[in-house]
């Protein structure tokens, strides 16, 4: 068969389809948002605001405190303003961490939690931020990467 045969088969066969099972209406459209929404739903369970408060009436300072889990492991964000206008993130981890990073673009810092899971990033500029969490040792590496959030 020649390239124009082909084609020529091929949409004959097409037409067959269209007309014998028409595609539902509406399907292209549910599965473009189906897609396009795969990831929100895992980000969405992995995100849990845990509380977020304003300073006093009087005060000019306000805290965010966030929590996020993959099931297994989780991390407890608390977010302060200091007074140069920068945050401060303190934060606890629930399992033996071998190392945190904060990212905000190109730019990242690295920590290491103490004994009690406990650590903390000063002086941190506000903007989008992900929280990347490194545990175990050797092949049984596993990581937890936080959605991005706004401090």
């Amino acid at each position: 068969m020649t390239d124009h045969e082909d084609a020529e088969l091929f949409a004959r066969l097409r037409t067959l389809w269209r007309d014998v099972d028409p595609v539902p209406a509406g399907l292209i459209d549910r599965m473009v948002a189906a897609v396009a929404a795969d990831g929100l739903n895992r980000e969405y369970a992995l995100l849990t605001l845990v509380e977020e408060e304003l300073g006093a009436v009087r005060g000019e300072t306000d805290a965010l405190t966030l929590q996020f889990s993959d099931g297994t492991t989780s991390i407890l964000l608390h977010v302060t303003t200091t007074a140069s206008g920068r945050r401060r993130v303190d934060g606890w981890v629930d399992t033996g961490a071998a190392e945190i990073v904060l990212t905000q673009g190109e730019h990242s810092r690295t920590t290491t939690p103490a004994e009690t899971g406990r650590f903390a990033f000063d002086e941190v500029p506000p903007g989008l931020t992900r929280v990347r969490l490194t545990t175990g040792e050797g092949d049984e590496m596993r990581a937890l990467s936080t959605p991005q959030f706004e401090l």
